[in-house]
């Protein structure tokens, strides 16, 4: 892949060029604060170009002409390029996000097996039939169609995963695509593409235009030939491609932000609960929207499952994704470092007390301590508000309705988790929370046919499952007089 002034990360109607305006930006390694090379600055007129490709692949179904077999057989031929191509991936995902290589290894592999999962839908989607009114005059049925031209919009915190996760269904669908990465993690999703193509997709099917978020996003979020965005990143930019969408009514896919509470009652197993809240919340360095970050635990055991997080919390190696032994690295940036820090020192002066960390690990990188805040206040904005990093905001409680009127005393509801041995009260938490997703003793696990999305202001529809494929297409009813 071409790096350096200039470089080719565009790809449209199955040609890879520079940016219209001839504008670039570096990719940062975020353990080093090191370039990784250079992407090109789509803008505006790059995009309209990427949405004109898209629209005349659709038109001219050079998707959907392939017999589906054989569109399957192309997407099983991208898991097992991915599957190829796998230490090389990983380690280009590490550099860019930070995360731990055995973790970049899971993403890559999940990512593979996106592949895998949709490519098995291909042939199997079917409508409905049935009578009309009365009697035979009548016969209708359901056809289901592709949405159109999709833009898939993917954030930095798991970058090539994600990616697959939206481009599979897409393509399953019979959609095409322009696929927008984000600013940070570009390079990886670059070799997605060449991948996709690699197995035969024809051109114009994927697009792929790098950029600003602003920039670019925005304009795909304003234009007219985009059918539908498949958007997974903050609440405030969802709520700017819902304004923005009103002009054509695109369809909107929001995986968009949270601050899921865990649930500890008194019962529980705390050797088993202890490391799965921080992991919870450490994975990736806090960069999940659905991380733990809000623990309320009841009074009987709080002080002994603190003790237990805080001392495991501790002991967790922070470092380069690239060493084997790491199993926490940097946050993306050093503007979500500022951020993160901020965090913790509000957190500090409304109140809450650091059970351990708080601090920057190192003089090089935007690496943070992990960090967990023991009797934070309620009202406290690190309670509140989603940090988007290794920070955990822990709280005792008596009363379980207490505890439950707190979780949902949140805007977002993306997901949560209770630890109880009582079965009744797990049922019991995991009804009365309103999430997308509860975890009953674990954090994190899920599968391709578990939807995966959130009430409130944590997003619209879902991903995964024939849910996730559903909101790539459209239903059409026939009705036909038999005489």
């Amino acid at each position: 892949m071409a790096t350096g002034a200039g470089a080719e990360t565009l790809l449209i109607d199955g040609i890879w060029r520079n940016a219209h305006s001839g504008g670039h930006f570096p990719s940062i390694d975020p353990a080093t604060g090191d370039s990784l090379g250079e992407v090109a600055a789509g803008d505006a007129s790059d995009v309209d170009a990427a949405v004109r490709s898209a629209r005349a692949a659709f038109d001219e179904r050079r998707w959907l002409s392939i017999p589906y077999p054989q569109r399957a057989k192309i997407l099983f031929d991208i898991a097992d390029r991915i599957e190829a191509a796998a230490d090389e991936l990983a380690v280009a995902e590490v550099r860019e996000n930070g995360m731990p290589v055995a973790m970049a290894r899971a993403t890559i592999a999940n990512g593979a097996q996106a592949f895998r999962y949709f490519g098995g839908w291909i042939g199997k989607i079917h409508g409905q039939t049935g009578e009309i009114g009365a009697g035979d005059a009548f016969h209708g049925f359901t056809l289901k169609e592709p949405v159109g031209v999709a833009a898939l919009i993917v954030p930095w915190n798991g970058p090539f995963m994600l990616a697959c996760h939206k481009l599979a269904p897409a393509l399953a669908a019979g959609c095409t695509v322009i696929l927008k990465p984000a600013e940070d993690t570009s390079l990886n999703t670059i070799r997605l593409a060449r991948i996709v193509e690699a197995a035969g997709v024809p051109a114009g099917v994927l697009n792929v235009i790098t950029g600003l978020g602003s920039v670019v996003g925005q304009a795909l979020a304003d234009h007219p030939d985009v059918d539908k965005i498949s958007f997974t990143g903050s609440t405030a930019t969802g709520r700017r491609l819902i304004e923005a969408s009103a002009g054509n009514f695109k369809r909107l896919s929001l995986e968009l932000g949270g601050k899921s509470p865990v649930i500890v009652l008194d019962d529980a197993d705390i050797d088993m609960a202890a490391p799965a809240i921080v992991g919870g919340i450490m994975s990736n360095s806090g960069q999940a929207c659905h991380s733990g970050s809000r623990l309320y635990a009841q009074r009987g055991i709080y002080d002994r499952l603190m003790a237990a997080v805080a001392d495991i919390a501790s002991k967790l190696v922070v470092g380069n994704g690239l060493d084997e032994a790491t199993q926490m690295g940097p946050v993306i940036s050093q503007v979500q470092f500022d951020r993160v820090m901020t965090y913790i020192d509000s957190g500090v002066a409304e109140g809450a007390e650091v059970a351990t960390g708080g601090r920057r690990r190192g003089g090089s990188g935007f690496f943070i301590e992990p960090t967990i805040l023991s009797h934070a206040p309620a009202d406290a904005r690190v309670v509140r508000e989603e940090i988007f990093g290794p920070v955990l905001s822990a709280m005792p409680f008596d009363d379980l309705d207490w505890a439950i009127r707190q979780a949902n005393a949140s805007r977002y509801g993306l997901a949560g988790a209770v630890y109880t041995t009582s079965l009744s009260k797990a049922h019991q938490v995991a009804r009365a929370i309103r999430a997308g997703t509860i975890w009953i003793n674990t954090h994190r696990p899920t599968d391709f046919w578990t939807p995966f999305g959130g009430y409130k202001e944590s997003g619209w529809g879902r991903e995964g499952g024939a849910e996730g494929l559903d909101a790539f297409m459209e239903t059409k009813s026939v009705i036909a007089r038999l005489h």
